[in-house]
């Protein structure tokens, strides 16, 4: 059996380390088995493993791919590892998939498996599989399904799993009822900028939003929260001004927030209040300064679901190359708050 019988130790120690970033294929000639680097099975002796460059080189010299790894086709990416593993959670959201058998499904070492995950992710395999059934939990209830169903159909195992990390900020029952009991008090001005609406509950604000009339800005925060009783208090007044003061005075706001989301938005939010005014970052630099730079179309997505604007400042995302791109208010008031900040 051919292959290379010398070889660097630097591949040599990816073996022993199972590095999944490792770009060959090793066999094994006492058993006749070819692996990924990353391979969970015994590590072989080395004056028995040859260095292959593809797994059609390997199978060319008579071994046979490992049931284990399955190295027979392209070896994966960090990104398309993460996705693997995003899958696996995603098709079981009524149990939870141990490290164990997240690491086998990709072949990698418990801590590895961990690790690559929350590095790209932010969150842990755990946490993540919690915030995918608050998601279908929020979903189901506003499709009107009943908090039963619902509660079951998102993959929770008893009702009382609800009430643990689901971020709703209110009750299932209430949520499902698309807000009913819940008592929003708004207010609309209108400002440079649009219209602003900012809607409040008891725990604080839960809607700032920018609109181009007065009833767009009013059936914004209608289509969030349907069934909750709206009372318009023209004293949050005092709340529009503090969010323009944020933007052109650079007054930090110190306004109580209802903010609503999972795990994962809520950090990536609050990282956006991290970010000073008159300065501006790409998707790809805020994960990076949020410690997870893999994580750059899931920081994208929660940037994009922001609820309070200005406030949480993600007119402070632009392109890469500095260019202004998508803003849920519209790239023209995005310009405007830059502009005002000096940015």
């Amino acid at each position: 059996m051919e292959g290379r019988k010398e070889f660097d130790e630097k591949d040599w120690q990816q073996i022993l380390d199972r590095d999944s970033s490792a770009q060959f294929f090793y066999g094994v000639a006492t058993t006749g088995v070819f692996c990924r680097p990353s391979c969970l099975s015994r590590r072989p002796l080395k004056e028995n493993v040859r260095i292959f460059a593809s797994a059609a080189e390997a199978q060319q010299a008579g071994f046979r791919a490992c049931k284990q790894c399955k190295p027979e086709g392209v070896l994966l990416t960090n990104e398309s590892i993460v996705d693997s593993m995003r899958a696996l959670l995603e098709k079981n959201r009524d149990r939870n998939i141990s490290l164990e058998e997240l690491g086998r499904h990709v072949g990698l070492s418990v801590f590895s498996a961990q690790k690559k995950f929350k590095a790209a992710m932010g969150l842990s395999p755990l946490e993540y599989q919690h915030a995918l059934r608050a998601r279908e939990l929020r979903s189901s209830l506003k499709k009107g399904k009943t908090v039963t169903d619902s509660i079951y159909d998102a993959g929770y195992n008893a009702s009382s799993q609800v009430y643990q990390g689901t971020n709703l900020g209110m009750t299932p029952a209430r949520f499902a009822a698309g807000g009913r009991g819940e008592v929003i008090q708004h207010c609309e001005e209108k400002t440079k900028y649009g219209w602003l609406i900012v809607g409040s509950t008891t725990r604080g604000l839960c809607w700032l939003a920018l609109a181009g009339t007065k009833s767009e800005a009013v059936a914004s925060l209608k289509t969030e929260f349907p069934a909750a009783a709206l009372k318009s208090d023209e004293s949050l007044g005092t709340f529009i001004r503090a969010a323009i003061a944020t933007v052109e005075g650079g007054k930090e706001s110190d306004l109580p927030l209802d903010l609503r989301g999972t795990a994962f938005q809520l950090r990536v939010w609050n990282a956006l209040r991290r970010i000073q005014r008159g300065k501006t970052l790409s998707y790809g630099a805020l994960a990076k300064k949020m410690g997870i730079p893999n994580s750059t179309r899931a920081v994208a997505r929660a940037c994009a679901t922001n609820r309070v604007a200005l406030l949480v400042p993600c007119h402070r995302i632009v392109g890469t190359d500095g260019s202004l791109t998508g803003y849920r208010w519209g790239v023209e008031r995005k310009r405007l708050l830059l502009e005002a900040e000096g940015a």
